[in-house]
């Protein structure tokens, strides 16, 4: 990332501030639901009783430190089998676009998500992490939809 880069992400830090939430439910869920940019329908999922059936929910923002941090945890708490994607991906960075890519695709030189279409997707991992990451889950794309009682459905055929 070159210094207009970085200034620019910093200004944007001060003058548009996003709300960093992740909710976490029950502990003995395997799912995890990420809404994406998607923040007030994190808030109604949190809100609700679908909390009662997922282990964390949150959103997810960037195509390279958000997806480094959502890997990271998933390998790290290995009951984590499932993550559904939901809500709308961030015009774009598409933050949702690249962790598909990486599922599929991996990394190549240099941290390079294989096949990804946003502007920086390079992250930090590790080949042995993406390919943890890829054996433990299961990704369920459901991006673009935001309806609550979709999700619901989705979570209850997982359970």
């Amino acid at each position: 990332m070159n210094l207009i880069e970085e200034i620019a992400g910093e200004l944007c830090k001060i003058l548009l501030p996003i709300e960093e939430r992740i909710f976490f439910g029950n502990s003995k869920s395997n799912i995890v639901l990420c809404t994406l940019s998607s923040i007030s329908l994190l808030r109604e999922i949190a809100n609700s009783s679908v909390m009662d059936k997922i282990a964390v929910a949150g959103r997810l923002l960037s195509e390279n430190k958000g997806i480094d941090s959502l890997v990271r945890y998933v390998i790290s708490n290995t009951k984590i089998n499932t993550i559904i994607l939901c809500g709308e991906d961030a015009t774009g960075h598409r933050p949702g676009h690249s962790l598909l890519c990486l599922y599929k695709n991996g990394i190549g030189e240099n941290g390079k998500i294989v096949g990804s279409q946003s502007p920086e997707p390079i992250v930090s991992l590790t080949k042995q992490e993406v390919s943890r990451f890829q054996k433990q889950v299961k990704i369920i794309d459901k991006i673009g939809d935001t309806r609550i009682s979709n999700l619901k459905s989705t979570i209850e055929m997982k359970n």
